[in-house]
């Protein structure tokens, strides 16, 4: 397994709309495994594809807590079908913005329709801290980042973070 670099924002490539997976073999599911390994690194509970440069329909999610039993889902061109519930305002981050969060307003059930591992077709119902870290992840695939569902406002002093801080690490690069 290897550690993948995270993309952080801004970065056009977070903005691509990812492209539909039609096989299912041993590099991606090499690939999965590497996702996995480098979101727990991170530590995340979520990553997706572009997030580290990729522009495959695959996401991986594990919303188990510390001390429990790791509950890593793989999902490949994950869809939402239906949601429910009442829409719930969550704080929400990312691992292509560190240390940045936001209120976001999100369905707080969902039915997922995926490809697991094996490229056999599933279906998941999720709610709370799961629906929300699946709908968050799809939005990666389709070029949606978490900032672009709050206010203009609050959403530039966050880029205007985020570019501040990527200027910092490259002079000490330099």
């Amino acid at each position: 397994m290897a550690l993948l670099e995270i993309i952080e924002a801004p970065d056009p490539r977070l903005k691509v709309v990812c492209e539909t997976v039609e096989t299912v073999d041993d590099d991606l599911r090499q690939f999965m495994d590497d996702m996995l390994e480098t979101m727990y690194a991170a530590p995340g509970i979520g990553l997706s594809a572009p997030q580290v440069g990729d522009r495959r329909r695959v996401i991986v999610v594990d919303v188990s807590r510390d001390g429990e039993t790791k509950r890593p889902l793989r999902m490949v061109n994950p869809e939402i079908v239906d949601t429910a519930g009442e829409p719930v305002m969550s704080e929400e981050g990312c691992l292509s913005f560190p240390e940045m969060f936001a209120e976001v307003e999100r369905p707080s059930a969902v039915k997922i329709r995926y490809l697991d591992e094996n490229s056999e077709p599933r279906e998941i119902e999720a709610d709370g801290l799961l629906a929300t870290c699946i709908q968050h992840e799809i939005d990666h695939l389709d070029g949606v980042l978490f900032v672009d569902h709050i206010g203009t406002v609050r959403r530039n002093i966050i880029l205007r973070k985020m570019k501040k801080v990527k200027r910092l690490k490259a002079r000490e690069a330099a």
